[in-house]
């Protein structure tokens, strides 16, 4: 099944679909709101991203303990956060500041 990249006026998706239609139709049915901009048949089965074009050039700087915490949260933000601060003993803004920072860059 071929990969679409689909740009909305909010988002950019991408979806796995027979055709053109099923594409937008997945679109339409996760955001009905949204207009699709752009579409595109991708040539090949997977999605690179460029990490200099996410403003990720250079080393990042990933917190292993926010990461573990995510996991152990199961990506619930408000829990994860939690767990941070019992682990580290931070308080609540560093908290979020971490475990925000950690999901931006792809747990």
């Amino acid at each position: 099944m071929p990969l679409f990249e689909v740009e909305t006026d909010s988002h950019i998706i991408i979806t796995w679909a027979q055709d053109n239609d099923d594409a937008s139709a997945v679109v339409t049915d996760a955001y009905p709101n949204d207009s699709v901009i752009r579409m595109t048949k991708r040539p090949r089965d997977t999605w690179v991203i460029s990490k200099s074009a996410l403003g990720l050039a250079g080393s990042l700087d990933v917190c292993h303990t926010a990461r573990d915490c995510l996991s152990k949260a199961e990506g619930d933000k408000v829990h994860a956060i939690r767990l941070y601060m019992h682990e580290t003993g931070v308080d609540l803004e560093q908290a979020r500041k971490v475990i925000e920072s950690n999901m931006v860059m792809g747990w």
